[in-house]
C-alpha cells in the first residue's frame, strides 16, 4: 500500500489519546497512536495516511495497521462543558465529555471561581503544545447544583433554551397576530374540513404540545374513514425565516428529565401548532379509509383544518376502554381495534417487537429523584404507534411515487434502518448461545425480524428479558435520515418517512412541505433540495445528540437517587463482562455501575472472553453474563454518572 494514499473520515479517540480510523468494512480500522493524531478530537473529520505496522512500545497490544492523521478537516465539535480546576498555577477547564481526553487551558479566567461549571470554546491547539486553549463562553453554575447539571448536559450536546433575538422577535410578532392569521387559513376553501368530524388526541399526561390527532367516523357504505392528523407547522415556520433558520440548526426538541428544550418557540409549539381541545388547528392530514380487517380501501393527503373534541392521556383513553364507557368509547373502541389489524400485519411482514421499557424518574420540587420506575406501555400508547406507523409509511410512499421519475421534483427524505452488520449478529448468537438462546442466522451472518421476535417472544418474563432486549438492540443498525431509500429493516417496511411530529423534529417539516409542494403549494427549489443531503446528515447527528443528552440525563438521577443508599443491598444482574470487572443492572431502577475484578471475590479472576464470564482461578467460580447477582453499593458518583457495587456471598 502507497503511503501517499490518503483517507477522508470521520476519526474515533479513546480516553487514553489513541484514535481509531474506518477504511472499509472488509479492513480493520487503522490504530492511531497518540503521536499520530495530530490533536485530532473524536468525530473530527481528519485526512488520514497509512503507515505500516504500529508495535505498542509496552508490548501490551499486538501488532497491527496504523494511520497518521496529516490534516483536520473539521472539527466535530468546538464547545465543551466541563468544571473549572486550578494546577500549577494555570486555570484548566476538566470536560464533562469523556472522550475529551485532555483539559483545555483556560487563558482568562476572568472572575469564574473555580469549581464552577462553564461552556469553553477550543480556539487552538498548536502542534507542539500538550494542551488546547479555550475561551469562556458561559459561566453555568456551581457544579453538583441540579440546575447547574441538566443545563451543563445540553449545552454540552450543543442545545440551548435560549433562542437567538431574530427568533424572539418572530415569536413575539406570532403572539400579537397567529392567531388572527389562523382563524383567516381556517377559512381557505382548499383546505379539507374536519372540524364536523369526532376528533381527539391522546399523550402523556404531562405532554405540553399535542402534535397529532385523529379522527374517525363510519363511512355510509360501512367502511371507516381515520384522519391522522398533524400540526401544521409548515403554515408559521417558512423556509428563510428565523424560526426556520433555528429549527434546522437544533433539527430536534430534547427532553431531559426535567425539562424540554424546544425546537419551537412556546407560542408554536404549545399554543398555535399544538392541536389543543375545543380550538380549530390548521394540519397536514394523511387520511385513510379502511375496511373491517384495516385494509386500505382509499387514501389521501393534504392540508386541513380540525377541532379536536377531547385530550386524552393514555390512561384516561385506557379507563374508557376498560370500563367500556365514557366519552368517545365507540370511537376509541372501532380505533382500538383497527390498530390491533395494522399491528397484525406488521407483525406477520416481520417487523421487530421490541417494546422496551423506558425509565422515568419522578422528581420534587428542587429537582431531586423521588422515585424511579418503567413506563407502562398500555393498549391506548401501541394504538397510536399503529396509527402513526400508518402514516409514515403511506406518505414515504405517496412521495417515493411522485419523485420517482427524476426532473425538478426529484427528492424525498426518508428514514431508513439498514439491515444489522453481520460480524454484530455473529456476537449477539454467541452471546445468546451462552445465555441458553438459540438465533437462528443465515449462511451469511444475516438474521430475519421473524427470527429476532422468536427470540424476544422466548425471553418474556425471564429475568435476563431486559438485558436479551438491550443486547439485542445494540446489534441492530441506527436510524438514520437520507435521500437514499434502503428500507426500514426493524420495521418491515419498504417506504418510511418521519411525518407525524413536525413540533419536535425538523425532517418532518420538510416531509409537510414536500406534501403541500406536490399538491400544488409552494413550490421547493432544486437548490433547496440539493441541501437534503446535508440536512439529513445534519438531523441524523442532532438525533444522537439529542438521545445522548437524554440517557445522561436519566443516569445522573439515577446515581443521585442510590446515593443515599450506600451500603445497602440490591438484586442486580450481569448486564457486561470484561477483563476490568463486571457491569451489573440494578433491577428496580435499571441502573448500572461496575464491579471491579480485584473486588469481585477472594480468588483471581480471568476473563473468559469466549463465554462472556469471570472465571476463578482458584475455585472455578463463575461470574456468568445474565447472571442473577446479590450486590451492595459502596459508592456512587453523581457527576461523573456512575455507581461502584461489590457482590454478596
Amino acid at each position: 500500500m502507497s503511503d501517499t494514499q490518503l483517507y477522508e473520515g470521520p476519526i474515533t479517540m479513546t480516553r487514553k489519546g489513541f484514535g481509531f480510523f474506518a477504511i472499509g468494512e472488509d479492513k480493520e480500522d487503522l490504530l492511531i497512536p497518540p503521536e499520530w493524531t495530530t490533536h485530532a478530537l473524536s468525530g473530527d473529520i481528519v485526512k488520514v495516511t497509512p503507515m505500516g505496522e504500529y508495535r505498542d512500545p509496552s508490548g501490551r497490544m499486538p501488532a497491527r495497521a496504523a494511520g497518521k492523521v496529516v490534516e483536520i478537516v473539521s472539527r466535530a465539535r468546538e464547545t465543551f462543558v466541563g468544571t473549572l480546576i486550578e494546577q500549577d498555577g494555570m486555570t484548566f477547564l476538566e470536560p464533562d465529555y469523556k472522550k475529551m481526553y485532555v483539559p483545555i487551558v483556560i487563558k482568562d479566567r476572568g472572575d469564574a471561581p473555580l469549581g464552577y461549571k462553564a461552556l469553553v470554546r477550543l480556539v487552538s491547539w498548536d502542534a507542539d503544545k500538550d494542551y488546547p486553549l479555550g475561551t469562556i463562553e458561559e459561566v453555568i453554575g456551581a457544579a453538583g447544583v441540579h440546575e447547574t447539571e441538566m443545563r451543563s448536559l445540553a449545552l454540552g450536546q450543543g442545545f440551548s433554551s435560549d433562542f437567538p433575538p431574530g427568533v424572539i422577535a418572530e415569536a413575539k410578532a406570532l403572539e400579537e397576530h397567529g392567531r388572527a392569521q389562523l382563524a383567516e387559513e381556517a377559512r381557505n376553501p382548499k383546505r379539507r374540513d374536519f372540524r364536523n368530524v369526532t376528533t381527539c388526541t391522546i399523550d402523556p399526561h404531562d405532554a405540553k404540545d399535542f402534535d397529532d390527532a385523529l379522527s374517525v367516523q363510519k363511512l355510509p357504505d360501512g367502511t371507516i374513514e381515520v384522519g391522522v392528523h398533524i400540526a401544521d407547522v409548515s403554515f408559521f415556520v417558512r423556509p428563510g425565516n428565523e424560526l426556520d433558520k433555528e429549527a434546522r440548526e437544533r433539527a430536534t426538541s430534547v427532553y431531559l428529565v426535567d425539562r424540554t428544550i424546544p425546537m419551537l418557540p412556546h407560542i408554536l409549539s404549545t399554543d398555535l401548532c399544538s392541536l389543543n381541545p375545543n380550538e380549530d388547528r390548521l394540519a397536514v392530514s394523511a387520511v385513510f379509509t379502511l375496511d373491517a380487517d384495516a385494509n386500505i380501501l382509499n387514501e389521501w393527503f393534504g392540508e386541513t383544518v380540525i377541532h379536536s373534541d377531547k385530550r386524552f392521556t393514555y390512561e384516561n383513553a385506557q379507563e374508557v376502554l376498560d370500563a367500556g364507557s365514557g366519552d368517545l368509547h365507540t370511537e376509541l373502541s372501532t380505533l382500538l381495534a383497527l390498530s390491533k389489524k395494522i399491528r397484525a400485519k406488521r407483525a406477520a411482514k416481520g417487523a421487530i417487537e421490541f417494546d422496551t421499557a423506558e425509565v422515568k424518574v419522578e422528581l420534587d420540587a428542587e429537582g431531586h429523584p423521588i422515585a424511579i420506575r418503567l413506563k407502562e406501555r398500555k393498549d391506548t400508547n401501541l394504538l397510536i404507534e399503529d396509527f402513526m406507523l400508518l402514516a409514515n409509511e403511506s406518505v414515504a410512499k405517496h412521495l417515493a411515487k411522485l419523485t420517482a421519475d427524476g426532473g425538478a421534483n426529484f427528492a424525498s427524505l426518508y428514514r431508513v434502518h439498514d439491515e444489522p452488520d453481520t460480524d454484530r449478529i455473529e456476537n449477539l448468537a454467541n452471546l445468546l448461545r451462552v445465555m441458553g438462546y438459540h438465533l437462528q442466522t443465515s449462511g451469511s451472518g444475516k438474521v430475519t425480524g421473524a427470527e429476532l421476535n422468536k427470540l424476544l417472544e422466548a425471553v418474556k418474563g425471564k429475568p435476563e428479558e431486559y438485558l436479551v432486549k438491550m443486547a439485542a438492540l445494540r446489534s441492530m443498525s441506527k436510524a438514520i435520515y437520507t435521500t437514499r431509500n434502503i428500507g426500514h429493516f426493524g420495521l418491515a417496511f419498504e417506504f418510511y418517512t418521519h411525518f407525524t411530529s413536525p413540533i419536535r423534529r425538523y425532517p418532518d417539516l420538510i416531509i409537510h412541505r414536500l406534501i403541500k409542494s406536490h399538491a400544488g403549494g409552494d413550490s421547493i427549489t432544486a437548490e433547496e433540495m440539493q441541501m437534503f443531503d446535508k440536512l439529513a446528515l445534519h438531523a441524523s447527528e442532532r438525533e444522537v445528540a439529542a438521545a445522548d443528552a437524554e440517557r445522561d440525563s436519566i443516569k445522573m438521577k439515577q446515581v443521585e437517587f442510590l446515593a443515599g443508599r450506600i451500603g445497602e443491598t440490591f438484586d442486580a444482574v450481569i448486564s457486561g463482562v470484561t477483563e476490568r470487572g463486571l457491569y451489573v443492572e440494578e433491577k428496580t431502577t435499571h441502573a448500572d455501575g461496575m464491579i471491579r475484578v480485584h473486588d469481585v471475590g477472594d480468588d483471581y479472576f480471568e476473563y473468559d472472553e469466549k463465554n462472556y464470564q469471570l472465571l476463578g482461578k482458584r475455585t472455578r467460580k463463575s461470574y456468568r453474563l445474565g447472571d442473577p447477582i446479590k450486590v451492595k453499593l459502596t459508592g456512587a458518583r453523581i457527576a461523573e454518572k456512575e455507581l461502584d457495587f461489590v457482590p454478596v456471598a
